[in-house]
């Protein structure tokens, strides 16, 4: 499985962007999806998760009522809204692929990042 990232950008507190992870492969529906950050000094981080059919979603507290992640296993993509942005938000985020059928997912497939800036 392939990813590509993108929907990344700057934007104000408060504000929101929808990040789209496009997956090639004829096989994406069979894998759970996740979306991770990482800002500058930090280690990568968990942000939200959901499960192969779509069914169940699971979040970091921090993004919990804020994002939501979801997918269309036709278009072969997952996304994240992003509401009521933060400066806290800032950072490189990346979407990942996981073969699991239920938590905890171990992701096997990783793409290449797209960056967030929240700005105060």
């Amino acid at each position: 499985v392939q990813l590509q990232a993108s929907g990344g950008g700057l934007v104000q507190a408060g504000g929101s962007l929808r990040l789209s992870c496009a997956a090639s492969g004829r096989t994406f529906s069979s894998y759970a999806m996740g979306w991770f950050r990482q800002a500058p000094g930090k280690e990568r981080e968990f942000v939200a998760a959901i499960s192969w059919s779509g069914g169940s979603t699971y979040y970091a507290d921090s993004v919990k009522g804020r994002f939501t992640i979801s997918r269309d296993n036709a278009k072969n993509t997952v996304y994240l809204q992003m509401n009521s942005l933060k400066p806290e938000d800032t950072a490189v985020y990346y979407c990942a692929a996981s073969p699991g059928y239920s938590p905890p997912y171990e992701y096997d497939y990783w793409g290449q990042g797209t960056q967030v800036t929240v700005s105060s």
